[in-house]
């Protein structure tokens, strides 16, 4: 399984802990693109990430002699997460994905991507494109349909980027590989770390059995859907992470649901001094800040990391994007559903209709979200593990959506650096046979057999109501098997630690 191996060189982990990996394959996300190995290489080193921080906490020290507990990856916990917002009942309702204005739509020459979900995307969309905006979504489609029909695609997608809205163009797989954004991607690794500065560690709590993370203190400043993952998944295995969003620009209270249980959650006005000081109080004993935002978005409130680092020596910050921090589209605003569509995953996942033109199609699950989610906890966890180590500094974690996009369509079928095809599949032990050792292309539209998620859900009462969710798939000898407490009401906790 060579997805497992190339995102733990990439995490730079040491390759002798990949002997501690088992997994229980079943036949889940069918797709003609590698995404159920995609999730269950992103779980898995997740889970070893967590494993080998618990297996330094609990001695103390490192003396170079450390055998991290077992960790076991099952498909179908794995799946079930994933697509977990499908699964999410609020008092036995089900909530909506999508807006009826964020979809695929036919141009004069092709296929264009929009996401209006947020009250603000859908006025900029329709601002973009002239239309009215104050007439039923129902209605607004039929028009947004004529009018696309008869637009260029390359044009909407500019003139939607300039009122500061969400939509890009459908492209192929060669198309992206030539764009000068798909050009910078691809010659990106999966992830990129950086030193900020030298400070010395600081020392944690000694383990008292609330998982590898007990102590630590998590600034959350991510929105749907990636960020929100990675730090619902550092809550789960102990730290106190503190989400802060703008009361100016609310969370989904769905999305909210499925991604906050374990933390806790405030609202800061940053753009005002009493925002400032309250952030500034926060950030002096945290000790990991994640930001979700455009590279750049956030820099005038002072959460530019080397400005993060300056006023909190040591601080390791995780930062995560659509793009990249990079090439011409580093500022662009972005989801999972616009890098599929921007990058060719949707082309190839499509569909023809009688004509033989292929239609867009979709992931299984919003893979590039989840993935790039446990990849980035990950990463913060290995960041964590190297400063007990006694390596110094504040470090940077930078991943991307578009990074994570490159993977599925490139990469997860190539070896780790330094480990043969042979040797990485020879690592790992299955509980199991099928065909989840190796990537077998489905055609989406093919019936397979389904796996009862039931296993992998779970119900509590909580401040939202009565929620059905998925139980978290990151798992190790001695890891928690749920959150500590459910998501409550978004911005009803202080701005304060405990």
């Amino acid at each position: 399984m060579p997805g497992v191996a190339y995102a733990w060189a990439a995490l730079g982990g040491d390759s002798t802990l990949l002997d501690r990996v088992s997994c229980t394959p079943r036949a889940v996300l069918p797709a003609r693109l590698p995404v159920r190995e995609l999730a269950r290489a992103s779980v898995a080193v997740c889970s070893l990430a967590a494993a080998e921080l618990a297996s330094l906490r609990s001695a103390g020290t490192d003396d170079g002699t450390l055998t991290a507990p077992a960790v076991h990856v099952d498909d179908g916990a794995v799946a079930t997460s994933f697509t977990g917002e499908r699964h999410l009942r609020t008092d036995g309702r089900a909530s909506v994905a999508f807006a009826p204005l964020s979809r695929f739509w036919r141009t004069r020459q092709g296929w264009l991507r929009t996401h209006a979900n947020y009250p603000h995307h859908r006025a900029r969309l329709l601002s973009a494109l002239g239309l009215p905006a104050d007439r039923d979504d129902a209605a607004l489609a039929e028009i947004l349909q004529a009018e696309l029909a008869g637009r260029d695609t390359l044009q909407v997608e500019e003139a939607v980027h300039s009122a500061g809205g969400v939509a890009v163009a459908v492209r192929t797989p060669q198309e992206w590989a030539t764009h000068p954004q798909g050009v910078q991607a691809a010659r990106r690794p999966l992830l990129t770390t950086a030193r900020l500065d030298q400070a010395a560690p600081r020392p944690l709590p000694e383990q008292a059995g609330h998982g590898p993370l007990h102590g630590l203190r998590v600034l959350d400043l991510t929105r749907v859907l990636a960020g929100p993952v990675a730090t619902r998944t550092l809550a789960l295995l102990g730290a106190d992470v503190l989400r802060v969003d703008s009361p100016q620009l609310p969370e989904d209270t769905a999305t909210h649901a499925a991604t906050s249980a374990g933390k806790r959650s405030a609202f800061l006005d940053l753009s005002s001094r009493a925002g400032q000081a309250d952030f500034e109080e926060l950030l002096a004993a945290a000790d990991v800040v994640v930001t979700g935002y455009r590279p750049g978005a956030l820099d005038r409130f002072g959460l530019a990391p080397e400005s993060l680092a300056d006023r909190r020596a040591g601080v390791i910050v995780g930062q995560l994007s659509a793009w990249g921090a990079y090439g011409p589209w580093h500022r662009r605003r972005g989801f999972d559903s616009l890098v599929q569509a921007a990058s060719g995953i949707a082309l190839t996942e499509g569909q023809q209709d009688e004509s033989g033109e292929t239609a867009p199609g979709a992931l299984p699950a919003q893979a590039l979200d989840h993935g790039t989610g446990y990849l980035l906890a990950a990463a913060l966890m290995r960041a964590v593990t190297e400063q007990r180590r006694g390596r110094c500094g504040a470090r940077l974690v930078r991943l991307a959506l578009a990074q994570t996009a490159d993977w599925l369509l490139h990469g997860l079928t190539s070896p780790a650096p330094g480990v043969t095809p042979g040797a990485a599949a020879g690592r790992f032990a299955w509980t199991q046979t099928d065909a989840g050792g190796a990537h077998t292309p489905a055609d989406p539209a093919d019936p397979v057999d389904a796996v009862d998620p039931s296993a992998w859900l779970a119900e509590t009462d909580s401040p939202l109501g009565r929620l059905r969710y998925a139980l978290p798939p990151v798992a190790y000898e001695g890891s928690p098997a749920d959150w500590s407490r459910p998501p409550g009401v978004p911005g009803a906790d202080p701005a304060a630690w405990w």
